[in-house]
């Protein structure tokens, strides 16, 4: 199997909404997600995210997608929002790639590290995350207002 991987483009906007409703769809929350391919295009233009598309021929099956976001205490940081693998695809080394890819992005940048989030009931996600070295928080608690 030949996976490449490159930074997305704006044509791979509804390729990769496809990706974030699967996600949503393994979180078991389909019904929460307000976004749509209109409006990540608009915000992909106005440069709010950025994002790396894994390919299997010439498909996409994986996405990374970050953004930048600023600690007073650290500076620059790249925040990974999802990492996405379709289904078929998991466990052939592509979650990797993309994840390397983000954290070759975060260097490249100036960014003085990187974070995410994950599910706790995630197992497969977390034992992949601890590979890196991981640093887990079991102090913080997550916040934010829907409007």
């Amino acid at each position: 199997m030949n996976i490449t991987t490159r930074q997305g483009t704006l044509e791979d906007i509804p390729a990769i909404f496809e990706l974030v409703k699967e996600l949503a769809i393994f979180e078991r929350a389909l019904d929460q997600v307000s976004n749509n391919v209109d409006k990540m295009s608009r915000d992909f233009k106005e440069n709010l995210f950025e994002f790396f598309v894994a390919e299997v021929d010439s498909k996409i099956i994986g996405l990374s997608l970050y953004y930048f976001r600023y600690s007073t205490w650290k500076g620059k940081r790249l925040y990974m929002e999802d990492i996405i693998v379709t289904e078929e695809m998991r466990g052939n080394g592509i979650g990797k790639v993309l994840f390397d890819a983000t954290v070759a992005a975060a260097k490249r940048t100036g960014s003085t590290g990187m974070m995410w989030q994950v599910l706790d009931w995630n197992t497969s996600a977390v034992g992949f995350y601890r590979k890196y070295g991981t640093n887990f928080d079991d102090e913080w608690i997550n916040c934010n207002l829907d409007f």
